[in-house]
């Protein structure tokens, strides 16, 4: 691990931890009105494409009904952007989850993937094996960084941006990544997350 990697690795422990004890109470709240809204469980466990194309399991608060990956990979096969697709109105999505997803509540419980060294705080979404397989040689640069919860496409837009320019500046991340541009990006999400910039 070079010095710049061991600096963002501090960086993440530095925020995540503090972070992580602060969200406790709020997903103590949240979770038993996931149960009241719709069956399933509260977290919603999926294996991610990390680092290096290596898989690991994310974790999320449930927004979605519980069929809903099957009926991703129903739609998977009539369109294949390149990355998850996410529409408006979407039909998998539940009434709490709307909100939560909206108010970024539902990326909380990724804190526990920053403390386990699997994610960063910043870096690219990490996406699902099934579209990580369709990947370009030039997509599949953007696993040469952590994937993160939040980063530049995220601050730039989200659900918003064109597909070609959330790869744009995934790769261009990846160009720049350093613990000061880090902070940077994590001073842009805090606005981009009250003023709700393509959240769905």
């Amino acid at each position: 691990m070079n010095a710049s990697a061991c600096a963002k690795r501090v960086l993440d422990l530095a925020i995540g931890l503090p972070a992580f004890a602060l969200a406790i109470p709020v997903l103590a709240l949240i979770a038993p009105l996931i149960r009241l809204d719709s069956r399933g469980p509260i977290l919603f466990w999926q294996t991610r494409i990390g680092k290096g194309g290596r898989p690991f399991r994310m974790c999320k608060l449930r927004t979605m009904i519980p069929k809903a990956p099957e009926l991703f990979r129903r739609r998977l096969g009539d369109r294949l952007d390149g990355f998850v697709f996410q529409e408006e109105n979407d039909p998998r999505i539940t009434r709490l989850g709307r909100y939560l997803r909206q108010a970024s509540l539902d990326e909380l419980p990724q804190l526990y993937n920053v403390l386990r060294g699997e994610m960063g705080l910043v870096g690219p979404r990490p996406e699902v094996p099934a579209v990580v397989e369709h990947y370009t040689e030039r997509q599949r640069r953007r696993l040469e960084a952590k994937p993160g919860i939040t980063g530049l496409a995220q601050v730039s837009g989200r659900s918003d941006l064109p597909l070609g320019l959330t790869i744009e500046l995934d790769l261009a991340y990846v160009r720049r990544a350093s613990p000061a541009f880090d902070l940077g990006l994590l001073a842009g999400t805090l606005p981009a997350i009250l003023l709700r910039r393509g959240a769905r």
